[in-house]
């Protein structure tokens, strides 16, 4: 529970590319199977995924520790 506290931004965008991948599989979606990702709706939620985690993880703040 504290790693998902800890990384919410990476989560949220994980779970929002997944979702807006397999949208545009729905409705776009490639129609003759020949399209890597867009051919299958697996394929197209976890390339959403990873868009979507790696977009929202650009965002996080880091912290940095000083030496005391």
């Amino acid at each position: 529970m504290k790693y998902l506290l800890k990384n919410k931004l990476s989560v949220l965008g994980i779970m929002a590319g997944a979702s807006l991948g397999y949208i545009y599989f729905h409705y776009v979606g490639c129609a003759s199977g020949s399209c890597a990702i867009t051919s299958d709706p697996l394929n197209s939620a976890l390339y959403g995924a990873l868009m979507g985690g790696l977009f929202l993880s650009s965002f996080k703040k880091e912290e940095f520790k000083t030496k005391s």
